[in-house]
C-alpha cells in the first residue's frame, strides 16, 4: 500500500464564498476522497496545524506528498519546507499542483524562481499527451478538455524537465509545459497544473487518474503497483488525403 500524505494549505477555503462552494471542506479532502478508491493509505495536512501537518513521523512515513498551495507560501516554515526537500532527495515522491509551483520545496528542488505568465480568468484548457506512452499518461487517450480554468503560460521559469508529459493551450492564445517530471537525489517530481480553486477542477476523473497514475509512478518502493504506459488506443487524427 502507498502512503499519501495530502498538503493543503486551506486558506481559500475558509476565506472565499465562491472557493467554498466548490470545495466546501477543502481540497485535500476531494482529492482524498476522489484517490481514496485508488487503494492508497491517505492522510491530510493543512497550514494551521502544528509543523503544518508534517511531523518528522509523518514525513518518514510518507511515500508520495501531494502539494497545494497558493496565497500562504511565505507562511510555510524554512525549516519545514527544507525537511520535505530533503525527504524528496532520501526518495519520497512529491506531486506538485497548480500554484504549488511556486510553493518553499518546490522552489528549493528546482533551484530557480519558477515564475509565469497567467491570467485569473475562466478559458477552455486542452490539456494534450504529447507523451501517451508515459505511465502518468496511463488511460487518458489523446486530450484533457476542462471547459474553465487559470490560465498559466510560458515562460515558466523552471530547469529542464527531465520528460513533458501534457502541454496545454488555452482558448486565449497561450501555450503551457503543464505536466513535467524531475528527478533530485532519490525522489521523483510531478508537477501538474491544473487545480484552480474556484473550478471543480478535482472532480474531474481523468485530472484524478492523472494524479493516481503519478502516485504510482512516483512511488519509491519496488514493490509498488506497476503502471505500464497508456494501454488504450489513441484517438485516431483527421487527416486530409493528397489527391
Amino acid at each position: 500500500m502507498i502512503n499519501v500524505t495530502i498538503w493543503n494549505e486551506f486558506v481559500h477555503e475558509r476565506r472565499d464564498e465562491d472557493v467554498k462552494a466548490v470545495y466546501p471542506d477543502g481540497i485535500h479532502k476531494q482529492l482524498e476522497r476522489a484517490l481514496t478508491p485508488e487503494g492508497f493509505a491517505i492522510r491530510t495536512c493543512t497550514l494551521e496545524e502544528d509543523d503544518h501537518g508534517l511531523t518528522r513521523e509523518v514525513l518518514d512515513s510518507t511515500d508520495v506528498m501531494i502539494w497545494w498551495g497558493h496565497m500562504a507560501h511565505e507562511l510555510v516554515d524554512d525549516s519545514i519546507a527544507e525537511a520535505v526537500a530533503q525527504r524528496v532527495r532520501e526518495g519520497m515522491g512529491l506531486i506538485v499542483l497548480h500554484s504549488g509551483h511556486f510553493s518553499k520545496p518546490f522552489k528549493k528542488l528546482m533551484g530557480t524562481g519558477c515564475d509565469l505568465k497567467w491570467r485569473e480568468a475562466g478559458e477552455q484548457e486542452i490539456l494534450w499527451a504529447v507523451n501517451p506512452s508515459h505511465p502518468i499518461a496511463e488511460g487518458i487517450g489523446e486530450n484533457i478538455i476542462l471547459e474553465h480554468e487559470e490560465m498559466y503560460g510560458e515562460f515558466f521559469d523552471i530547469p529542464t524537465p527531465d520528460e513533458i508529459i501534457f502541454i496545454s493551450n488555452f482558448s486565449g492564445g497561450e501555450v503551457f509545459r503543464s505536466g513535467c517530471t524531475f528527478s533530485r537525489g532519490s525522489g521523483k517530481i510531478f508537477y501538474f497544473r491544473p487545480g484552480h480553486e474556484t473550478y471543480p477542477t478535482y472532480y474531474n476523473q481523468d485530472v484524478i487518474r492523472v494524479i493516481a497514475n503519478s502516485v504510482r509512478w512516483a512511488h519509491p518502493a519496488a514493490t509498488a503497483k506497476p503502471v505500464y504506459g497508456n494501454t488504450q488506443p489513441i484517438r485516431s487524427l483527421n487527416t486530409r488525403e493528397l489527391v
